[in-house]
């Protein structure tokens, strides 16, 4: 099935969006691409803020403001080929989900009010914000969420590829980058120095050792380890970056207690060990009965959609943090998230805006 009409100039803004690099702490090329369009859409208060985040918002008629946000970054680095794909039910490229079709959909949302000659009750803060990925540690939405505080009635963040799900339950993350240095050495003729590869295989043994409940989900992942020189040289420095989620905030506090104590046993006379804090994602929820919830239910409901409750970690941790009223959508369905082989589909990408547009449109009420 082929996209509507309004869904494929959706569609070809993503592409034009997706063709713009924009790796974590690097959007700068896709702000300013972004803040044109904004501009050229003829929206009020365009402006990018010290964090690089891009604002602007369509005029409303007095009430509390909303907040739409999604994320300018991608997981892909810079010279990451972003050839993109298109074939009869789906785009294939690298970030077209997460998050072009999500940044996209801003524009999606303030065509259609106009299209549809509504004015909103109170002011619609469009954000296209920096940094969710990886190490940026939600630094564009606590930017955010710093300047409106908690004067909006809700904080919208928009996935590209979360169709059908219903994000209340924010996940608190902790990072860490775990260094070990050692004196190093040669292989033969210093063999029985440390090795600061082989300290740190052994710390990342013992991590992985833990036992971590399924109720709450809790989770641990090593996602990078480097170190060394040659393959005949005892290793000097290595080291690891370390994610550690749950589902719960008292569950995480207390592994993080019980992960640090661990780490420490490691360091001794010639092997010294680091362990910094490289992110801090804060936990919150809005309970299952909001109102909130129930609308945003009832929306995809509407689109023939089954609505899924569901915890992660997005933009919307950081409002939720704070007490305020957050939740994030997402426009259609894919796969291959954070891969070169990322894709979304292309037929409920209609339905998705519409959810979006019943949501916001309703949300005053």
């Amino acid at each position: 099935m082929t996209a509507s009409p309004p869904a494929e100039a959706l569609l070809d803004l993503a592409m034009r969006i997706q063709q713009v690099p924009a790796p974590t702490f690097d959007e700068a090329q896709r702000a300013a691409f972004v803040r044109d369009c904004f501009i050229e859409t003829r929206l009020s208060d365009v402006a990018i803020d010290d964090t690089g985040n891009v604002h602007a918002r369509l005029a409303g008629s007095g009430g509390a403001p909303l907040v739409v946000s999604a994320h300018l970054d991608t997981v892909f680095s810079e010279g990451t080929d972003l050839k993109i794909v298109r074939s009869a039910d789906r785009i294939s490229g690298p970030g077209i989900g997460d998050n072009s079709l999500g940044v996209a959909a801003l524009f999606g949302l303030a065509w259609l009010l106009r299209e549809r000659e509504l004015r909103p009750p109170g002011d619609l803060w469009l954000v296209a914000n920096t940094c969710e990925e990886g190490l940026g540690d939600l630094r564009g939405m606590r930017a955010v969420v710093d300047r409106f505080g908690a004067a909006p009635c809700c904080y919208l963040v928009l996935e590209g590829m979360a169709f059908g799900h219903v994000y209340h339950r924010a996940i608190g993350v902790r990072r860490y980058r775990i260094a070990v240095h050692a004196a190093g050495g040669h292989a033969w003729s210093d063999y029985g120095r440390p090795s600061a590869i082989h300290e740190l295989a052994g710390i990342v043994t013992a991590l992985t050792s833990i036992e971590l409940p399924s109720e709450p989900r809790t989770t641990m992942n090593v996602g990078r380890i480097t170190g060394g020189t040659t393959v005949n040289t005892l290793a000097a420095e290595a080291w690891i970056e370390l994610d550690l989620r749950s589902e719960s905030t008292d569950v995480l506090r207390a592994l993080v207690v019980r992960v640090e104590t661990l780490v420490r046993r490691f360091a001794r006379p010639g092997v010294e060990v680091a362990m910094d804090v490289i992110g801090d994602r804060p936990a919150g929820e809005l309970p299952p009965d909001h109102p909130l919830i129930g609308l945003a239910v009832e929306c995809l409901r509407k689109q023939g959609a089954d609505a899924t409750l569901t915890s992660g970690s997005t933009d919307a941790n950081v409002p939720l943090s704070r007490g305020h009223p957050a939740l994030a959508l997402g426009i259609t369905v894919g796969g291959g998230a954070h891969t070169t082989n990322e894709y979304i589909l292309t037929e409920p990408v209609g339905r998705g805006m519409e959810q979006v547009f019943q949501f916001v449109t309703r949300v005053w009420r």
